[in-house]
């Protein structure tokens, strides 16, 4: 049986998965300086890596931003432009085995969707996500690479460069532990280092999210909460998004290959416009 193909493509990296009887059977991610690049760069990839002809291949749907540079079917091959909102609910949707719930997109910025295998709902986005941390990383720590920023935050220290409610009351506020963030680098301070910084940097991104995500949860009535993305990627995700759960009642799920949800979803939705 011949394989359908999702690419997410962005600006200068495409994320591509295989599929096959509804599972997964391949997943690359590819960087290119440009989206054109980048895209062929996957499925050339696919093909060599896992042993296939062009002729192996049914159909690409292609979504994300570098969707619209590609003017032309992928190597000859039946090429579909696919709604990305929708792609994503679905990629989540479908990583996760749930019927319906929040999906969040972390990406460069954060977008929050209600999603069903119906329809997708845009509930609203934020200007804080990945790039929120490469571009702090950069002014704080001089380096953009998101592994080396992850790993300083691993040997930092939270609690001297975060404010808790544990720091500014005896008397806790009712319904909060008192561990809980009152202030995101309330208590910096001139000999902070590095990775004191960094560990400040990694639980203001993922905080901002998680919070914009429960409220997106009760705005929806839906307890499920599912984050798919490449800051899904790191290992601060569930170190500071998962707290969330007990704390506010709310089921977060970081499934596998949650950085291919946009791919996976693009191979399940229907296409609005063949190449």
């Amino acid at each position: 049986m011949k394989i359908k193909v999702g690419l997410d493509i962005g600006g200068s990296t495409t994320k591509i998965v295989g599929m096959q009887d509804g599972k997964i059977i391949a997943s690359e991610i590819v960087k290119a300086a440009d989206p054109v690049t980048s895209a062929f760069g996957a499925v050339g990839k696919l093909i060599n890596d896992h042993s296939l002809s062009v002729n192996d291949i049914e159909q690409i749907n292609i979504t994300g931003v570098g969707a619209g540079f590609t003017q032309a079917p992928i190597f000859g091959i039946k090429t579909v432009v696919v709604e990305e909102f929708m792609a994503t609910g679905l990629g989540g949707l479908f990583l996760s085995g749930l019927e319906h719930a929040v999906v969040v997109s972390m990406g460069t910025g954060t977008a929050y969707f209600e999603a069903t295998k119906e329809k997708v709902r845009h509930i609203i986005g934020s200007g804080v996500g990945g790039g929120t941390v490469v571009g702090l990383g950069l002014a704080v720590a001089g380096t953009s690479d998101a592994i080396k920023l992850s790993d300083m935050a691993t040997e930092g220290d939270i609690l001297k460069c975060d404010l808790t409610i544990g720091d500014i009351t005896k008397n806790g506020v009712t319904g909060l532990p008192m561990n809980v963030t009152a202030s995101n680098f309330g208590k910096a301070a001139d000999d902070l280092t590095k990775e004191d910084k960094m560990a400040g940097v990694f639980n203001l991104v993922y905080q901002s999210i998680g919070t914009v995500a429960v409220m997106a949860s009760r705005q929806c009535g839906i307890k499920d909460i599912v984050f798919t993305g490449q800051l899904t990627d790191l290992k601060e995700c569930q170190k500071y998004l998962l707290p969330f759960e007990e704390l506010y009642g709310v089921n977060m799920l970081i499934p596998d290959n949650a950085v291919f949800a946009t791919a996976v979803g693009s191979c399940l939705a229907e296409g609005q416009e063949e190449k």
